[in-house]
């Protein structure tokens, strides 16, 4: 065969396929390919089984990069294309400046951000550190042949034919670079800190600075909307113990939380290099790594930690002067950098922008109006953790290859290059493990007492910049001045259970509180979320109905559809409407609620897409939130922290008036009160079951509604789930990816893991495609 040919072959029908033609050529028994087929030199071999999951078999860390980018190529290409644009600052040339992102942010402001990152040589400067401070080899490798095969596919198909009408034929889809990827992987590890805070760092301009650009007036909305969005990230994670399976050995639940569009999503693949990686599950787009996974016996999974992960220093300006500050009296000047990017106009021609910005050694000088304003006396700068933070590969590729959850925290230890999550892990001997070490500044409660600036928003951290004694502290076993040291950061080793769903890491197991951590990590003895309460309360109830957990057990549980606060609430609800089958709405009206208490009677409490009441309970306790002050007759009590509060007092008048307008928006809107769930929470037409997060769901759905009868898809939510047992013998998996495979997941079926040779051989829907790459 030519160096440089390729063919595919599919299993199951005995069949050649060789450049579109088909011929009966016999294809091996199953038997015959246990030990895995050949590679080709310096290429890969891509294998696809049921639903298109890849499966990538290379014999170097370069051929893994080549297979992987050409796989994800093929399902992917359009939306990569599309990242490049981003991260090359090259939105406004291609699609103007007022267009938006995927995500909301203008074009040009998510241009001027790139770009003041891409001039300053702030990720070349990276790329130039040793390992482990800089990428390996082997990352390196990775991110080398990850160009190489997407580029491949772009030259084997064709831009003009490629499967996905958003791109093809587009003049801006390109062959990308290293550096491209490079700052994507950039771009992912600053999602905690500079990336939502974009339109802050473009915004920000000196007061009379005469360069006519003024303020953007709507860059604190969308700064508070960037923000927001972060905030929804979010993810369900259990690791179980020998004591809480019934196998006794260890078993893993993922189920992020994120977006169903955009490059946000995760793509479902399975990496091999023989005797050096074997690794099967999901990264987000554009990693030739595998972000939540599991290997031959041990799996993990993140969720997105509460720790802070940048804060705000506060310049106190030198008079005259809002360029300059002061720092224990003496004067300091900010550094000024141009920073232009080519805008295309609407007469089709392209003419540069330039933003000029302004920084100090902590960062970039942010402004959001109204909360963090630049006048002649103050300022306001970013300091990001993550703004030296290239190691994420390394981080995601030294877990890939652990096998047991004490080589994962030796990893999370020795890189510290997890950017934003927390990390849970159990193996096959039964050990379970929870671990937020991750990149967190170095901001502790005496420095936080010390140096704190209070401003009217909770979430941001904002200290005294004109004290040298404010900065950032450093830990002896932190891996760059500034961060805390692996042995601040909490964990938790168990052989029950971990867990957590978003909230600090105090109640990571109920029997054994963890505290001790500095606050700019998370909170101790507060009141829970609804979902974690629900996530823990689900993992008792398995306990107490068995001996543990077994697989299909943890998959009953993932997709049970549990509504906490309908069973904190509903009988309180039910009662209320039964003794007053009239109330009155906000507007006056009176609203016969009737219909709604019947349906609400008769409803199980459950986020089925079956389900008559859920819809109508999400309504009510939304607006009841909003209008009932004291909603819990039971309080929070930190000594009860799983149980309470609960008990909601549904009887008083604004819970009242929110079942009567509810009932009249139904009405409105020409919706029956008992509208199963999935007639109005779907996807490309599909019903989706689960609900929201403030309602106290574990399987979340989010359902942007605008009002009206009609309902557009739902565009956030569970993702990737997976539940794996780890077995002596080997893994056991079940996974599905909610949107591509919604049908699927619609009927709460999953895809059973095909990880061994012989698994993956038997798979009747098997492709294989020899991938020979071009010497370079």
């Amino acid at each position: 065969m030519p160096e440089h040919g390729r063919f595919w072959y599919r299993a199951a029908a005995g069949l050649l396929t060789v450049a579109g033609l088909t011929v009966g050529v016999p294809v091996p028994a199953p038997a015959e390919f246990t030990a895995g087929p050949p590679i080709p030199q310096g290429g890969a071999v891509i294998r696809r089984t049921a639903h298109g999951i890849p499966h990538i078999l290379a014999a170097d860390h370069r051929g893994l990069g080549f297979g992987t980018g050409y796989a994800f190529a093929e399902d992917n290409a359009c939306v990569m294309a599309d990242t490049v644009l981003t991260v090359s600052a090259e939105r406004s040339r291609w699609f103007g400046a007022d267009s938006a992102t995927v995500y909301g942010e203008d074009n040009l402001v998510s241009d001027l951000y790139h770009q003041q990152i891409n001039q300053s040589g702030t990720i070349e400067r990276l790329l130039g550190r040793p390992a482990p401070l800089g990428p390996s080899a082997e990352a390196r490798d990775l991110v080398r042949g990850y160009a190489a095969g997407f580029n491949r596919y772009l030259a084997d198909r064709g831009v003009a034919n490629l499967p996905d009408p958003g791109c093809r034929g587009a003049a801006w889809v390109r062959p990308i670079t290293e550096l491209d990827l490079w700052r994507r992987v950039y771009q992912l590890t600053g999602l905690g800190g500079g990336e939502a805070l974009q339109a802050a760092v473009v915004s920000a301009q000196p007061p009379g600075d005469g360069s006519g650009a003024g303020v953007d007036p709507a860059a604190g909305d969308r700064v508070r909307s960037s923000l927001r969005r972060l905030g929804e990230l979010g993810s369900n994670a259990y690791a179980l113990g020998r004591r809480a399976t019934t196998a006794g050995t260890g078993m893993v639940l993922a189920n992020p939380h994120f977006p169903w569009f955009g490059d946000r999503r995760f793509y479902q693949q399975h990496l091999t290099i023989p005797g050096v990686l074997n690794v099967s599950g999901a990264a987000l787009y554009g990693l030739p790594v595998v972000n939540i996974g599991h290997t031959e016996r041990m799996a993990w999974t993140h969720t997105v930690s509460t720790a802070r992960t940048f804060t705000i220093t506060r310049l106190t300006l030198t008079p005259g002067d809002p360029t300059g500050y002061v720092v224990d009296g003496h004067e300091r000047r900010m550094t000024r950098r141009d920073v232009t990017t080519i805008v295309r106009e609407p007469g089709g021609g392209l003419a540069p922008v330039t933003r000029t910005s302004y920084h100090t050694p902590d960062g970039p000088v942010v402004q959001i109006p109204g909360l963090l304003d630049w006048t002649t006396s103050t300022a306001y700068v970013l300091r990001d953790a993550n703004a030296g933070n290239l190691r994420i590969l390394d981080q995601w590729l030294a877990i890939n290859r652990a096998q047991t959850v004490g080589q994962v925290r030796a990893a999370l230890i020795h890189h510290q290059g997890a950017p934003w999550v927390n990390t849970l892990a159990a193996d096959s001997t039964g050990t379970a493990s929870y671990s937020d070490i991750q990149v967190v500044p170095h901001v502790t409660d005496e420095l936080l007492a010390r140096c704190a600036i209070d401003v009217d928003d909770d979430e941001l951290i904002v200290l005294d910049g004109s004290r040298a004694s404010c900065a950032w502290g450093t830990d002896p076993d932190a891996i760059e001045p500034g961060l805390l040291g692996p042995g601040r950061l909490p964990g938790l080793t168990r052989a029950d259970f971990v867990a957590n769903s978003n909230d600090s890491p105090w109640l990571t197991n109920p029997a054994a509180p963890l505290s001790g951590y500095p606050a700019v990590v998370g909170d101790v003895g507060t009141e829970r979320s609804p979902r974690t309460r629900l996530g823990l309360d689900m993992i008792t109830d398995g306990l107490d109905h068995g001996r543990g957990f077994s697989l299909e057990g943890l998959q009953a549980t993932m997709f049970g559809n549990r509504n906490l606060t309908a069973e904190l609430g509903r009988d309180s609800l039910v009662a209320m409407c039964r003794a007053h089958p009239t109330l009155t709405a906000s507007d006056g009206r009176t609203v016969d609620v009737r219909a709604a208490c019947r349906t609400l009677t008769a409803w199980n409490g459950r986020a089925d897409t079956d389900s008559r009441g859920a819809f109508l309970w999400r309504r009510f306790f939304q607006r009841a939130q909003n209008r009932v002050d004291n909603l819990w007759l039971v309080p929070f009590d930190p000594a009860h922290p799983v149980d309470t509060p609960r008990a909601p007092d549904l009887g008083q008048p604004g819970a009242r008036q929110a079942l009567a307008d509810t009932v009249q928006e139904f009405a409105r809107t020409g919706l029956p009160v008992d509208v199963p769930l999935g007639s109005v929470q779907r996807h490309n037409s599909i019903p989706i079951h689960g609900c929201t997060n403030g309602e106290g769901c574990f399987n979340i759905a989010r359902l942007n509604d605008r009002g009206g009868n009609t309902f557009p898809d739902i565009d956030f939510g569970t993702t990737f789930v997976m539940a794996v047992e780890l077995s002596p013998s080997g893994p056991r998996s079940r996974t599905i990816l909610t949107y591509g495979q919604t049908q699927l997941y619609s009927e709460k079926e999953w895809v059973k893991g095909r990880f061994t040779e012989a698994e993956i051989a038997r798979d009747p829907d098997l492709t294989v495609h020899p991938l020979y790459r071009v010497a370079s």
